[in-house]
């Protein structure tokens, strides 16, 4: 179309100080987020407009634009159609716009954009606005069966395969940011940004339990973005400590440290997330070989315990952070620190555990890291050459990975098998039973996704 004058668009303006299109441009964008806030959909929010269509409206070059872009400027220009404002210019003396006659109090009644129109439109914007504020795609029923999920879902998480557990936390996942694209009061917005925020929590462990390390770091930075916005500092906390786990398992211990440490900045109401960020600390501390610093945080994590008194603001479930995981994570950074009564205290750690992680009834037994801490006792008796006393460990973990495999159980074992072959007694019957097991288990076909229990 070719251009017909001077359009009601560039008067406008003009009038408005906006005829440079980088000042239009910056308008505009600003009217596509507080569009995208008030009426959806968030895509808006990302809405511009480039120099040739700029000068393309203000000369006359386009009558009818695109959906987005229509709406956007009928937000600027309240009261105007996108057709109209397009379109020529009133011949005769030139209109205000409507911010422009309210501003200055004119009489314009009788003008086709004049005062009884702003007066008019103001209105029904606040109208429009109180009912968008009173609406809301979340109650209180929502949430409630929402929480329900999670807690059934961190609750079993230990016990469950991961293929379909992982299936069903992306779906919950998903309704999640669903209803936060949505409309509701801001005391519901917090307690979707933490249902939202455990839940790439969930997504980020079960991650992390195939192997897959970066696709869980992404889903943990999420999970921590949510718990900034929520102000859910518990959630926070837990979520640094995932993160500094996964650089632990990952041969990143002084990352693992500094992560640990930046999660201790967020102090929950109550709970043993700080406890676990102790316990983590001690772990990469003692791989790192610094002993002092993991025996003192091993002790932290100690009066920690000694004082906790109320249970966690989390879920639980696999977010909480039992005495019986504490041991473990305590034997494992005396293994890592060696020598013969680190070796002693390592086996005496995780025989404890081992011992109140069987004594849950089995429907709520945490295999993965029951599994774990045995293997724990096994390189410790290994260690200190009791062969047969280490096979018991490593055919029990085989079994239960036979079923529910884990990424770091499978890395654990393997370690075992390669110390094993190093050890003095690598050729006895039972270290060579112990091998073939092994062996046996690593070449076994994974025929679907593996499950797993927390690390």
């Amino acid at each position: 179309m070719h251009a017909t004058g001077k359009t009601l668009f560039q008067t406008l303006i003009n009038q408005r100080g906006w005829q440079d299109h980088q000042v239009f441009k910056r308008r505009y964008e600003q009217a596509a987020r507080q569009l995208a806030e008030l009426e959806g959909p968030p895509s808006i929010a990302t809405a511009t407009i480039e120099k040739r269509q700029f000068f393309r409206y203000a000369h006359g070059e386009v009558r009818t634009p695109q959906t987005v872009a229509r709406r956007v400027l009928e937000f600027m220009f309240p009261g105007i159609p996108a057709t109209r404002l397009l379109g020529p210019a009133p011949s005769g003396p030139q209109p205000e716009t409507p911010r422009t006659a309210a501003s200055r109090g004119s009489s314009m009644e009788s003008s086709e954009y004049g005062l009884e129109d702003v007066v008019t439109v103001a209105a029904n914007e606040s109208a429009r606005f109180a009912a968008q504020a009173e609406s809301s795609n979340v109650g209180p029923h929502t949430l409630e069966q929402m929480e329900a999920d999670i807690r059934r879902i961190v609750d079993s998480y230990p016990n469950r395969p991961v293929g379909p557990l992982f299936h069903e936390v992306r779906a919950l996942r998903d309704r999640a940011f669903e209803l936060l694209e949505g409309r509701q009061p801001p005391k519901y917005t917090r307690d979707l940004y933490v249902g939202a925020g455990v839940l790439c929590g969930v997504l980020a462990n079960a991650s992390f339990d195939l192997g897959r390390y970066d696709a869980a770091e992404t889903q943990a930075r999420t999970a921590f973005l949510f718990g900034e916005l929520a102000g859910h500092n518990g959630l926070c906390a837990w979520v640094r400590g995932l993160q500094a786990l996964i650089s632990y398992w990952d041969g990143r211990p002084a990352d693992a440290v500094r992560l640990a440490e930046s999660g201790t900045g967020f102090t929950p109401e109550s709970g043993t997330a700080h406890i676990r960020l102790e316990s983590i600390k001690a772990r990469a501390y003692g791989q790192l070989g610094r002993a002092d610093d993991a025996l003192g945080a091993l002790s932290a994590a100690d009066r920690l315990r000694e004082r906790l008194t109320d249970a966690d603001e989390l879920p639980g479930g696999m977010m909480a952070f039992p005495l019986e995981k504490q041991l473990f994570y305590a034997s494992s950074t005396h293994l890592w620190l060696a020598g013969p009564q680190h070796l002693s205290d390592a086996e005496a750690r995780a025989d404890e555990s081992v011992e109140m992680f069987e004594a849950a009834p089995p429907e709520r037994r945490r295999l993965g890291e029951m599994s774990l801490a045995r293997m724990d006792l096994a390189m410790a008796r290994l260690g200190r050459g009791d062969l047969a006393g280490a096979a018991d460990q490593i055919q029990e973990v085989l079994a239960i990975s036979a079923r529910r495999r884990t990424e770091s159980v499978d890395r654990r074992v393997g370690h075992f098998g390669r110390r094993l072959a190093l050890h003095p007694g690598a050729g006895s019957p039972v270290a060579v039973g112990m091998r073939e097991s092994i062996i046996a288990h690593q070449e076994r076909t994974i025929a679907e996704l593996p499950p797993g229990g927390s690390p």
